[in-house]
C-alpha cells in the first residue's frame, strides 16, 4: 500500500508539475555540457516530496508500523531532515546557489537526522571487528554519510532516466536486504529503513515514466538530494545498528556497513572518479563536466538509452553481488555475477558500433588520396555544366 501510494502521487502529481514548471518558464536550457537538445521543465523533486510526506504519513496510520513510529523520533527526524535537503537543492533549481551553501544545507539536513537519532551506533571494520562510535564522532560520520550519498544519486543524474533507474534498483535492493535482515533476527522489526527504502522505490517508479528518455521532466538537484538524504538514512539504521554478525561466513553480514558500496556502486564510484578528475584539473568539486561515466560511454558510440541500461544493468549486478550470498549463505556462488559483469564491460567496450565508427576514422592514406580524386572529378563535372 505504502509503495502504490508513493508510486500513484509521483506520477500524477509529475503531471501537475510539468505543467506549473513550462508556464512559468523554470527550465533546464541546453548548452556544451548537456546532452539534452531542447529546454526541459525541471523540479520534479517536487512531486516527489509530496509523495514521500503522504506516503510516511499513511505508513504511521498504519498498525502494521505501529513499532517504527511508536515511540520513536526517528520518522520526524527524516522528514525533517528531507525536507531541509529538499528545500536546499529546490533553491538551486529556482536560482543557482554557491556549492558552499549547499553543501552547509545538506550538513544542516544531516545534523537534523543525527539530532533525532537516526545515526549510527556501531562502525564495522572488516577484519577488524566492532568499533563503537564515540557522541563526538558519530554527527561528523553522519554528516559525511548523508552529504556522500545526496550527492552521489545528485552527480549521476545526467542521463534521461539514470538517477531514477539506479536508485529504483538500489532501493528494491536495500528493501529485500533489510528484511532479510529481519527475517533472520539482525534488525529489528521497529527499523525504519525497510520502508524508507519502499518509499523510495515508489516514489522512483513513479518518476521514471516522465524522466526516461527523451525527459519530459528532470528531478533536478530538489529530488537527487532528496533520494540520496533518504537512502542515507535508510542504510544508517543497518549498517549501524546490528552488532551481530550473520553466520560468519560471508564478507555481507560481517560488514553490513559496506552494503552501500555495493549496492549504490555506480553513483558512488562516479562520485569519486569526479572528485579525483576535478582536482587534477584544479576546479571546484561543483564544477560541471562532460567526463562522468554516461558521458564516457556515449563518446564510446553507445545511445543515449542504450549508456542508460547499461549502467542500470551494472547496478543491477552489483546488487545481485550483495543479496545472493545473504540468501545461500555462499560467498564463492557469486561467479555468474562475476561473468555478467565482464560481459558488460566487453560490451562497452568492443561493441561492434565502436568498431564501425573506429573504422571510419581511421582509414589509410590511399583511401584519402581515393576520396580527394573522387571530390576533384566531381567538380569538374559540376564545372563542365555550368
Amino acid at each position: 500500500m505504502v509503495f502504490i501510494i508513493a508510486a500513484s502521487i509521483t506520477f500524477f502529481g509529475s503531471f501537475a508539475v510539468r505543467r506549473f514548471t513550462t508556464k512559468y518558464k523554470i527550465m533546464v536550457i541546453p548548452d556544451e555540457r548537456m546532452v539534452h537538445q531542447k529546454p526541459t521543465p525541471t523540479a520534479g523533486g517536487v512531486a516527489m516530496f509530496v509523495a514521500f510526506g503522504i506516503a510516511l504519513f499513511v505508513a504511521s496510520q498504519l498498525p502494521q508500523f505501529r513499532s517504527v513510529f511508536k515511540g520513536s523520533s526517528e520518522p520526524m527526524g527524516v522528514f525533517v531532515g528531507a525536507f531541509i535537503i529538499f528545500a536546499v537543492g529546490l533553491f538551486d533549481d529556482l536560482k543557482d546557489i554557491s556549492a558552499p551553501t549547499k553543501l552547509a544545507g545538506q550538513v544542516l539536513a544531516a545534523s537534523v537526522l543525527y539530532l533525532f537519532g537516526v545515526t549510527m551506533f556501531y562502525f564495522r571494520i572488516p577484519f577488524a571487528g566492532l568499533v563503537i562510535l564515540s557522541p563526538g564522532v558519530t554527527p561528523l560520520l553522519t554528516a559525511i554519510w548523508v552529504t556522500g550519498m545526496a550527492n552521489a544519486v545528485n552527480f549521476i543524474d545526467g542521463l534521461d532516466g539514470l538517477a531514477a533507474g539506479i536508485v529504483a534498483i538500489a532501493s528494491i535492493a536495500f528493501f529485500i536486504y533489510g528484511i532479510r535482515l529481519q527475517d533472520v533476527g539482525l534488525l529489528s522489526s521497529s527499523s525504519i529503513s525497510p520502508l524508507l527504502a519502499i518509499i523510495v522505490f515508489g516514489l522512483t517508479i513513479g518518476f521514471l515514466p516522465h524522466n526516461f528518455h527523451p525527459a519530459k521532466i528532470f528531478m533536478g538537484d530538489a529530488g537527487a538530494l532528496l533520494l540520496g538524504l533518504l537512502m542515507a538514512a535508510s542504510t544508517i539504521v543497518v549498517g549501524g545498528r546490528t552488532t551481530q554478525a550473520f553466520s560468519g561466513e560471508t564478507y555481507f553480514f560481517f560488514a553490513p556497513l559496506f552494503i552501500p558500496f555495493f549496492i549504490l556502486g555506480v553513483p558512488i564510484l562516479d562520485t569519486a572518479f569526479a572528485i579525483v578528475r576535478r582536482a587534477v584539473k584544479h576546479k571546484g568539486l561543483s564544477s560541471p563536466d562532460k567526463d562522468h561515466l554516461h558521458h564516457r560511454l556515449m563518446r564510446l558510440g553507445h545511445g543515449h538509452k542504450r549508456s542508460v541500461l547499461i549502467l542500470w544493468a551494472w547496478t543491477a549486478i552489483l546488487s545481485g553481488f550483495v543479496l545472493y550470498p545473504t540468501f545461500t549463505n555462499q560467498g564463492n556462488a557469486i561467479a555468474p555475477f562475476v561473468v555478467g559483469v565482464l560481459g558488460i564491460i566487453l560490451y562497452t567496450l568492443f561493441h561492434p558500433g565502436i568498431r564501425h565508427k573506429s573504422a571510419n576514422i581511421d582509414h589509410s592514406p590511399k583511401d584519402d588520396k581515393n576520396t580527394d580524386d573522387k571530390n576533384a572529378q566531381d567538380k569538374d563535372q559540376l564545372k563542365s555544366r555550368s
